[in-house]
């Protein structure tokens, strides 16, 4: 039988807070690549899938990081709030973009409170948040991971509901 470890304190506590809330960026993209990718077709749904399994790929990865700290690891909800209905490839990679950039808003925040050598991979994932993005959008942003001035409102990767 193993002993329980006590559950992290200080700038673990603060480490493992910044890591579920990335978690919680990484299901809600998982579960709008879901949506998004029901409205495309050829490269971009194929980008989509793509898309899909770097964010399963990586929720795994925090949600392994979270119970490593001897923290749980919160899991999905049955679904996320969607910020406008999906009905055409137009809507769709909208959502990509939106689920991008609050994925890379939720990295930011990791990067800022990770130690090392956690900090230098969330910077890679901050990273290929921002390709995504780029790719979705079309151009890319000065900074990825930050909130933009004035609240945009493409903030979060969605809310539960």
């Amino acid at each position: 039988m193993s002993t329980p470890r006590p559950a992290p304190s200080g700038t673990a506590a603060v480490e493992v807070k910044a890591l579920r809330d990335a978690l919680d960026a990484e299901h809600a993209a998982v579960y709008g690549y879901g949506i998004a990718g029901g409205r495309l077709t050829g490269a971009a749904r194929t980008q989509a899938r793509t898309a899909l399994d770097a964010h399963r790929a990586r929720r795994d990865t925090i949600t392994r990081l979270i119970t490593d700290r001897g923290a749980t690891a919160p899991p999905a909800a049955p679904a996320y709030t969607v910020p406008f209905p999906v009905a055409t490839p137009a809507d769709a990679t909208r959502l990509a973009v939106y689920l991008e950039d609050g994925v890379a808003l939720r990295l930011g925040a990791l990067v800022a409170a990770a130690g090392a050598p956690l900090r230098a991979e969330a910077a890679g994932w901050l990273r290929e948040a921002a390709v995504w993005g780029v790719r979705w959008r079309g151009a890319s942003t000065p900074f990825p991971g930050l909130p933009e001035e004035g609240g945009s409102g493409t903030a979060t990767a969605g809310g539960r509901t």
